[in-house]
């Protein structure tokens, strides 16, 4: 059976495409691989036995693989292998990156969104802005146009010098005056005298060795020798205090000037402005209309007017125009006769002395108010100067505190300076001393307001004679404490002059 299976499937074998496949010695790749697929292609051959159906592949592999070492048909396959699962990595590698790339086209797309949100919602604000600012744009234009037609206000008048005018002209004094200088001090100008001297002698020494060596020479100069830098010092300095006193009193003289010139041309410009404004309100009250007042009284009707009255309704009737009713009543009232017009101008007559009446009335009413309004405003400056009043006594009320709390302030001070010498006592005061020390020795427990009454009864029945020993000692007292108040005075300006200069 197995022969018969062979020599069955032999003859294919002998056909001359299946020799000439054979003969090539190294075919390629991929014819090899074209023929295993025709090979596959073919419709499977009964066989008998399973024998025959093994021989049958073993051909089929021989003529699929090509005449080669059985070495290098391994690799080979490993390497379709690993073709196959290549594509099969790269595939799911290029998936995941457009993953990822959707998702960050996603997260952009939703940035974008919001950024164009963003914009819309300022673009939106922009616009109610430019809408607002219109808006009021237009408003300021209709007032522009309305200030336009207003006639401008110019005053006409000087205003003041400045603060800063002044601080100028003053600088400029400084400079042209040598005596509003400071006085230099009698060692500044006995340096002055001494500096070529001592520089002669020595000629390399410097600024700092120069001041040394005249400051110990000043040292050794005697109270004469410094006399006279002493008298220049004081002349320049009372030539000083007084020019700067001088100064300082324009100045206080000028800012008062300032003030009232300020006043002055405060109420000048509110007169100029208040006569402006008037002729402007009288402009615009003759352009517009006059309001009519509903209470004044209306004008009475002539007997003409009256007689058109009556007949208008029936020419209206009869389709006439205002025209032609207006042409045909004067044509009749020209025509009519002085029986026919009697009854209209007596009515007219009436209606006219009704008129007066009541404008005399509204004439009488209209005085009466304007002379109620005359009455209050004179009650309102009556009240008003009162509260002037009231104000002026408060203001003075309060200056005089000020300068009470002034005063006392400045005796306190006087009383705190322990430098300032203590008012002596008076004749009465001494004896009083004397005499409580004796009373109070012969009458112990003796109390404070009887002893003061037998102090004053006793300075009462002393005799001339024994009150001039104590008013002797009292003048002494006070010779001595206004001396003593001279020097002290003295030494206070002295004072006072220092912290100026230092100031």
């Amino acid at each position: 059976m197995a022969d018969t299976a062979v020599s069955e499937v032999i003859p294919p074998k002998k056909s001359r495409n299946s020799r000439k496949a054979l003969k090539q010695k190294n075919p390629s790749s991929n014819e090899a691989n074209i023929l295993a697929q025709q090979q596959q292609a073919l419709p499977p051959q009964p066989s008998a036995d399973d024998d025959s159906g093994s021989a049958l592949k073993e051909n089929q592999e021989s003529l699929s693989q090509p005449r080669s070492s059985p070495k290098k048909s391994k690799p080979r396959a490993n390497s379709k292998k690993k073709q196959e699962a290549a594509p099969t990595g790269d595939f799911e590698k290029e998936m995941q990156e457009m993953q990822e790339m959707m998702e960050k086209l996603r997260i952009e797309k939703t940035k974008t969104e919001e950024m164009l949100k963003e914009r819309d919602e300022m673009l939106k604000q922009k616009e109610e802005e430019l809408e607002v600012k219109g808006i009021e744009h237009e408003k300021l234009q209709g007032e522009l146009k309305k200030l336009q037609k207003i006639k401008e206000f110019k005053p006409t008048m000087t205003f003041p010098i400045g603060q800063s005018g002044r601080d100028e002209h003053e600088k400029e004094k400084k400079k042209g005056c040598p005596e509003r200088k400071r006085p230099s001090p009698p060692y500044v100008l006995w340096c002055k005298d001494q500096w070529n001297e001592i520089k002669k002698e020595n000629p390399e020494a410097e600024f700092k060795d120069i001041s040394s060596i005249l400051g110990t020479k000043w040292k050794s100069v005697t109270a004469e020798e410094k006399k006279p830098y002493e008298e220049k010092y004081q002349a320049e300095k009372a030539a000083y205090l007084q020019i700067i006193a001088k100064e300082k009193r324009e100045a206080e003289a000028m800012k008062l000037f300032e003030e009232e010139h300020k006043q002055k041309t405060a109420m000048e410009l509110l007169d100029q402005y208040l006569q402006f404004k008037q002729e402007a309100e009288k402009e615009e009250n003759k352009k517009t209309k006059k309001e009519k007042d509903p209470l004044k009284p209306k004008q009475p009707m002539s007997a003409f007017f009256l007689f058109t009255n009556e007949r208008r309704a029936a020419l209206l009737a009869e389709s006439k125009t205002v025209l032609e009713v207006a042409k045909i009543t004067g044509e009749e009232w020209k025509n009519m006769s002085e029986k026919k017009r009697r009854p209209y101008e007596e009515m007219a007559k009436k209606n006219k002395e009704k008129y007066t009446e009541e404008m005399e009335a509204y004439k009488q009413k209209k005085q009466e108010e304007a002379e109620n309004v005359r009455k209050e405003g004179e009650e309102q400056m009556k009240l008003q100067k009162q509260e002037a009043l009231q104000l002026l006594k408060k203001k003075e009320k309060t200056e005089n505190i000020i300068k009470k709390t002034k005063q006392n302030r400045q005796k306190k001070k006087d009383a705190a300076d322990p430098n300032k010498p203590k008012r002596p006592a008076s004749s009465f005061i001494l004896f009083s001393k004397e005499a409580r020390k004796s009373l109070t020795e012969e009458r112990p427990g003796i109390t404070n307001s009887t002893l003061n009454a037998l102090i004053s009864v006793k300075w009462k029945e002393m005799s001339e004679e024994e009150r001039g020993t104590w008013n002797a000692r009292a003048a002494e007292a006070k010779a001595a404490y206004q001396k003593e108040l001279e020097e002290y005075n003295k030494n206070v300006a002295v004072e006072a002059a220092t912290v100026d200069e230092q100031e």
